[in-house]
């Protein structure tokens, strides 16, 4: 019996995806929960597995082809199966479709399933063993490679390598994913929508710095290996802010104002297929554990492919953090439909002037952008003040002054 593979229903933010990647061949054997198709949305990708064991049977809809919710992908032969390769079949015959297929990273030739499953467990291809048609890396070499003792983790793959000899003058043009094509669109817009500005402010980190260096081996140990880090400090801090500031927590709809009785924060994510921004729920009921818990969870499901669309969805305010990668200041760009959004930056120590004396402290940049059209700059100067109050003093946190 022929069961069809249809795409998965998507929820109404998203319209259509991507067919991205096809793990399996027609002819080819899957087993039930086995994962056949990868389809990309303009928010995160969605696996479709197989519903039983059997047979791919045939290939509906193609690498490349954009797909609409419940669309027909495929068909499985369920209980059938894969008629072993004729062995008449002259090995050159095979070649070519392989070469086809094949892409190259580096001097490996690598089949698209098996260079996207090394991705995700953090394998280098360099130090995988071919045994496919003229070496090439297939699925199974991958994962024989994942299960042996001696694998090691690789660094995260670069979005595009082109090598050129020298004195070579190389381009390569590869199509824009359909999540960079967002990402792109939504720039743009909030650019040209949102009378846009940014105010800055600067913040001692000394007292977040000296709380957390006393109480971050005890933090860890009574909370299950939950590290504190700097984010869950900024997210209370935020959330404080907040609830003092309504206008900068509100959203714009056409002509009406959105006030939101809750704060939802976003943090932004950097993963391989772009910016993603998971949003932490009901941030005035969650400790610093519960934030740091979570925001570790979303970095881990970022770097596998595995934040739901769910994750994504809402949030009244947007904090990143574009420090961990070194920047000192940068002006952030809004997540339309909020109003604000705060961009943290790398603490870098310099000289201050504290009761007329010049100390050296560990600084760290503000950025404020918020849309003037709902936040006057009063408002939005109070409210990255209150922050740096918050942080320089972490008890007034708790006593809520």
């Amino acid at each position: 019996m022929a069961i069809e593979i249809k795409a998965p229903t998507f929820p109404e933010s998203v319209a259509e995806g991507t067919v991205a990647t096809w793990h399996k061949q027609p002819g080819e054997a899957v087993s039930r929960d086995e994962i056949l198709v990868d389809i990309e949305t303009d928010k995160v990708v969605l696996e479709v597995p197989s519903p039983a064991d059997g047979v791919l049977e045939e290939i509906i809809a193609a690498e490349g082809d954009t797909v609409a919710s419940e669309q027909l992908l495929a068909r499985v032969k369920e209980g059938a199966v894969a008629a072993a390769p004729a062995a008449a079949k002259p090995a050159e015959t095979a070649a070519p479709a392989a070469s086809e297929e094949a892409e190259v990273v580096g001097d490996k030739r690598v089949a698209p399933a098996a260079r996207k499953l090394a991705a995700e467990k953090g394998l280098d291809l360099a130090a995988i063993q071919g045994s496919g048609k003229g070496g090439m890396i297939t699925k199974e070499d991958v994962l024989k490679a994942a299960s042996a003792p001696a694998a090691k983790p690789a660094a995260a793959p670069a979005a595009v390598q082109v090598t050129a000899a020298p004195g070579e003058r190389i381009e390569k043009r590869v199509p824009m994913s359909r999540m960079r094509q967002t990402i792109a669109k939504r720039l743009v817009q909030a650019q040209q929508t949102a009378a846009m500005l940014t105010t800055y402010n600067e913040v001692d980190m000394k007292p977040v710095m000296d709380l957390r260096k006393q109480y971050k081996d005890l933090f860890e140990k009574r909370h299950n290996g939950v590290r504190l880090g700097f984010m869950s400090f900024f997210v209370k801090a935020a959330t404080e802010a907040l609830k003092r500031f309504p206008d900068v927590n509100a959203s714009i709809d056409g002509t009406d104002i959105v006030y939101h009785g809750y704060q939802d924060i976003g943090v932004a994510v950097s993963t391989d297929r772009g910016l993603m921004v998971p949003v932490l729920r009901d941030c005035d009921s969650m400790n610093l554990a519960d934030i740091e818990g979570t925001i570790a969870d979303f970095g881990k499901r970022g770097r596998e492919g595995k934040i739901g669309i769910e994750d994504l969805q809402g949030g009244t305010f947007t904090i990143t953090n574009g420090g961990v990668f070194g920047s000192l200041m940068s002006t952030p760009i809004i997540n339309p439909p909020q109003t604000a959004i705060l961009g943290m930056h790398k603490i870098q120590e310099r000289p201050m002037a504290i009761n007329g004396q010049v100390v050296i402290r560990p600084m760290m940049y503000l950025a404020l952008s918020y849309d003037h059209r709902m936040i006057d700059g009063k408002d939005a100067v109070q409210f990255l003040v209150t922050i740096k109050e918050l942080l320089e003093d972490p008890a007034r946190i708790l006593l809520d002054v």
